[in-house]
């Protein structure tokens, strides 16, 4: 009786959704034995639309999946309406429906419809069984048996819709983590070979008689060098700690007080304005990845030089005690307000808006990843006394 539309695109999703739900055959197949009717279907039923997911017509009713009846003309539309089930035993001697156009369009004397809802409240549909013959459905068992098939209708729908978003969000990731791979390459390989030949470049013109004026330029080249190197290392370390699979260490035991020594002595090249003190006293291996310690350390003088009083001293202390290892920066200045110190670990963030502060931001969020990948960890504490970095680890 009812009519197929050629406009159901809208709604092969809705029908395949209910065609994944193995269970539904069997559900309309159960109903139709237990209450002795017909024909029983899953409709999706909107404002505007009566479609027909999935049926049992054991009558000749005339639908199929996908068939579609006028929306108007069911009572399935008055349940989207008000959301309550309807049951009829005997359209003839029922009160209320006796005389609804409905019946008569369609031929049935007993009808059931429960609707279907998805775990967040949505309307979806409703379950439904017709018969042209008188049937006692208003009975506790046939009615909490339909709630119970079209509450577990509504359940795998939303599983349906989960692992279709999860799935979605697995070709996203599988994506995501090709353009990482890119991303890190281009970093690790594109970008430092035009450097590497700007540097050898640099080392070549060394070699040959220059002016005053000429080896300024390559001094300024070189540093420049230098510090585009630095960014690229930063940026590459940034890719693998927030986009790839985490900053890589190779922990093994060494000697590390003469690395740490390394550093504070470059640091007091490059910056001969500035006071460092250091009381080193390491005086067995740890069990560290020597590089990644020399780069943490690095990144504190550094954010500490820039930070501090230029009046006063930088101060190192490395030390083992009770079985950890423990390397602390500080430096004199004003303490660090508790709102930015809530942000110091943040890639990118800059504590100071000074144009002498070079530097994308990135090395204390880089200092951090280092502690962690070594199971420590880097803290702040500022006053107005000193501001002092710590970082611990096992040794």
């Amino acid at each position: 009786m009812g009519s197929v539309s050629p406009n159901t695109k809208n709604f092969e999703q809705d029908i395949a959704a209910i065609a994944q739900i193995e269970a539904v055959p069997t559900i309309l197949k159960v109903v139709c034995r237990v209450t002795g009717m017909g024909f029983a279907a899953v409709a999706r039923v909107t404002e505007d639309r009566w479609i027909a997911c999935d049926v049992r017509d054991e009558i000749e009713f005339g639908l199929k999946p996908g068939g579609e009846l006028k929306v108007e003309t069911t009572i399935c539309n008055e349940i989207r309406g008000n959301g309550q089930a309807v049951v009829i035993d005997h359209v003839a001697e029922d009160a209320q429906f006796c005389g609804h156009p409905t019946p008569a369009m369609y031929g049935f004397q007993s009808y059931i419809s429960v609707p279907i809802r998805r775990g967040n409240g949505e309307f979806f549909g409703t379950l439904c069984a017709i018969d042209p013959r008188p049937a006692k459905v208003r009975t506790p068992a046939i009615i909490g048996m339909f709630e119970l098939f079209a509450d577990l209708i509504g359940r795998h729908l939303d599983s349906e819709d989960k692992l279709a978003q999860s799935e979605a969000d697995l070709v996203v990731e599988r994506q995501l983590a090709e353009l990482r791979e890119q991303f890190i390459a281009v970093l690790g390989h594109d970008l430092r070979n035009p450097l590497a030949s700007i540097d050898a470049g640099v080392h070549l013109l060394r070699r040959t008689p220059l002016n005053d004026k000429a080896i300024a330029t390559v001094d300024l080249i070189q540093k420049s060098v230098q510090r585009m190197a630095r960014l690229i290392d930063n940026v590459l370390d940034l890719a693998r700690g927030q986009l790839g699979g985490g900053l890589i260490v190779k922990r093994s035991k060494i000697a590390i007080q003469p690395v740490l020594e390394q550093v504070v002595e470059e640091m007091r090249i490059t910056t001969p304005d500035r006071a460092i003190h250091a009381e080193l006293a390491v005086d067995e291996p740890v069990s560290c990845d020597a590089p990644r310690i020399a780069q943490l350390l690095s990144n504190l003088l550094a954010n500490a030089i820039s930070h501090g009083a230029p009046d006063k001293p930088v101060t190192v202390r490395a030390y083992i005690d009770g079985g950890r290892f423990e390397l602390t920066v500080g430096n004199s200045g004003d303490p660090i307000p508790p709102e930015t110190a809530e942000r110091l670990f943040q890639p990118f963030f800059r504590s100071s808006t000074r144009p002498d502060h070079q530097g994308l931001g990135l090395g204390l969020f880089i200092a951090q990843e280092i502690a962690g990948a070594h199971e420590g960890t880097l803290t702040v504490q500022s006053d107005e006394g000193e501001t002092r970095f710590t970082f611990r680890m096992p040794a």
